[in-house]
């Protein structure tokens, strides 16, 4: 499951489609059974599929272990989700459990008829505002579930009243002069509204036809549509030209004769256009963004020493006069006595041991952008402005020709930058990287791998090769999807994993992995170990689950995920090569911001290789003989993308 932004619900920028379900199931992992001891149990509880050693492995003694975490094991009736008092704002919800598959399971005095040969199920069932209580019943066995929905919608006005938490700026901002600044309200209709700011009042108009944009997960389901917003919105902005703190904006509404008033939470400040603040990039890859929050797009991080001037302020957030924001905590801010601006004269590659190296030597280090395209790449230096007359770039393995062109601004004040464009002997990207030597920025563009040729080729066509296996997650912290039988999906990426090992030696292939046992590793610790080895393919291991609003039962299949254009035919060769041998429905190829897809040193792709919740689909990931045909298959899918790509 692709919880790679997040682990123990302590981390920022979480991004993960299937959060429901991994931060509600967190079941205690039962001491490692052996098998042979709990075989006659298993069979009388309907869950064998729960065991399966894997004789073909060199792992076998520890992949045996591993495929006995299951709660269920001691149970009859078993529900692994919801938890018995889960909340949520879905307008449904499915159950993932398991019964002995010869006496029925009922909910609320209805039978569940679809369920798998071992008694698995996943029904859905509509919510209701407010408490909804469930009663699961399985022979003498009984399980109630008291399932809250909340609303999604924001609380709408209680009589002459804005509605809460509605008035912005919600949080301090602060803006250059002259720019604009919009406030917003949700009230009661046909009111009148207005902001006192300054000693100065903007009117807020009603807006018609105002709609709310699903979250991003809702890709992961298929419905992704606008839905209207409730209530009334109300929205105006304004300029301020004079520097300084203009204090909390208080709003105004009046209706049927009646007035109140109240502030907004956020402060607005004016920033000065003569005192230059400027930020410097102190972590070794700061987090850009498009906006203030994890909930904006990310762009190209900013390595380590790179400076800017700040032209804006949202909570901790800072925005930059490239366009990008960053954390501030990421940075450090002091006066200076003008804004970070470089020229740019000449440039310099030369071949590095696997790669081509540029240097760019600069006055100051300078906000940056990439882009990756079909046989080019693009560097951008912002706040520079080109005096180049002379670049150096030999006839290179790897780059075709070099062409740069400035770009241009009417006004001083108004940012110049510099474009590079490599056009690129191969279609294939390999990697790259990005770092400041004091003032001179270091792009190193990495060369296909050293596959090496002729009889070896034959028999380890992955000779010369270094692939990274990440086994998805790895503790009692960090279970992962929840199967119908409480069984984690750590330990199945890891014997999968293991497996997928073994077939990658036996082709040539050197493999480092992230993880060989339990391992309470964070996703960042997980890119550490990337961007460390330096692999030529980065493959992380997951198996998948959805939010509330999904379909468990009617779900099922394979699906890949990629970040970087140089990983987007890796994804999708590797997807379509296990559906077509494996025979295994399509779940999907995504292009999706997780922490084991950025990785920029190499091709680095994200594998759900099914569903833990899916009834049917479980039955086949347990299956030990399916488990070693789909380290296989991989293995044989990444030998044909090689030679795709060679």
């Amino acid at each position: 499951m692709k919880q790679y932004q997040l682990k123990k619900n302590n981390m920022v920028n979480f991004n993960p489609p299937l959060m429901a379900t991994k931060q509600v199931i967190n079941p205690k992992v039962f001491s490692k059974i052996i098998a042979s001891s709990t075989l006659g149990l298993m069979i009388l509880f309907g869950v064998i599929s729960t065991i399966c050693p894997n004789a073909m492995s060199q792992n076998n003694g520890d992949n045996n272990q591993l495929q006995q975490d299951s709660e269920s094991t001691q149970k009859s009736l078993f529900i692994a989700y919801p938890s018995p008092n889960h909340q949520t704002t879905s307008d449904r919800i499915f159950f993932i459990g398991t019964a002995t598959p010869e006496a029925e399971v009922t909910v609320n005095g209805k039978v569940i008829n679809e369920r798998s040969r071992s008694g698995h199920f996943a029904p859905s069932f509509p919510l209701q505002i407010g408490e909804n209580i469930f009663t699961v019943r399985h022979q003498n066995e009984e399980i109630i579930l008291k399932i809250t929905r909340n609303s999604n919608q924001p609380p709408l006005p209680i009589g002459i009243a804005f509605s809460q938490d509605s008035l912005t700026p919600a949080k301090d901002i602060a803006r250059m002069p002259g720019e604009l600044i919009c406030f917003q309200a949700i009230a009661p209709p046909n009111a009148n509204i207005s902001v006192l700011l300054a000693a100065q009042t903007i009117p807020l108009l009603s807006q018609s036809q105002v709609v709310n944009l699903p979250g991003n997960l809702a890709v992961l389901t298929g419905d992704n549509q606008p839905v209207p917003s409730a209530g009334e919105y109300y929205q105006g902005c304004a300029k301020a030209e004079t520097p300084g703190e203009l204090g909390q904006p208080e709003f105004k509404l009046s209706v049927r004769g009646k007035t109140v008033t109240q502030k907004a939470p956020g402060k607005v400040t004016i920033l000065s256009p003569t005192t230059f603040e400027v930020a410097e990039v102190t972590v070794e890859e700061g987090v850009a963004r498009t906006g203030p929050s994890t909930t904006y797009s990310r762009l190209t991080p900013l390595p380590k020493g790179t400076k800017a001037l700040i032209t804006g302020k949202e909570a901790d957030y800072l925005r930059l006069d490239y366009g990008g924001w960053i954390k501030a905590d990421e940075t450090r801010i002091f006066t200076d006595a003008a804004p970070p601006r470089s020229v740019i004269r000449s440039a310099i590659a030369r071949q590095v041991q696997g790669a081509t190296e540029i240097r760019f030597p600069l006055q100051v280090p300078v906000p940056i952008t990439v882009e990756q395209g079909d046989r080019y790449l693009t560097l951008t230096l912002h706040n520079t402005t080109a005096q180049t007359d002379t670049i150096r770039l030999d006839d290179d393995p790897l780059i075709e020709r070099l062409d740069w062109y400035p770009i241009l601004t009417s006004t001083v004040e108004n940012e110049q930058a510099v474009r590079y464009k490599f056009y690129l002997k191969t279609d294939q990207q390999w990697g790259y990287k990005l770092k400041y030597d004091g003032t001179t920025l270091l792009l190193t563009l990495r060369h296909p791998p050293a596959v090496q040729s002729g009889i070896v080729s034959r028999y380890k066509p992955l000779t010369g090769m270094k692939i990274l296996i990440d086994a998805g997650h790895g503790s009692e912290n960090d279970l992962g999807a929840t199967s119908p039988t409480g069984y984690p999906e750590k330990n199945v990426t890891l014997i999968v994993s293991k497996l997928l090992q073994d077939e990658l030696i036996e082709r040539g292939a050197r493999v480092y992995m992230t993880r060989k046992a339990e391992e309470d590793l964070y996703p960042k610790d997980r890119v550490e170990m990337i961007n460390q080895q330096v692999p030529d393919l980065a493959l992380s291991v997951h198996y998948n689950a959805l939010p509330d609003y999904g379909d468990a039962l009617n779900t099922q299949g394979i699906g890949t995920f990629w970040y970087h254009p140089q990983a987007h035919s890796l994804a999708v060769f590797l997807h379509n090569y296990l559906v077509e041998k494996l025979d295994r429905p399509s779940y999907g190829v995504f292009w999706n911001n997780l922490a084991l897809t950025r990785p920029a040193i190499a091709p680095s792709v994200l594998l759900e290789l099914g569903f833990m919740i899916n009834p049917y689909e479980f039955e086949w990931i347990m299956n030990s003989q399916e488990q070693q045909k789909l380290a296989k298959a991989l293995a044989d899918g990444i030998v044909e993308w090689v030679k795709s790509s060679e």
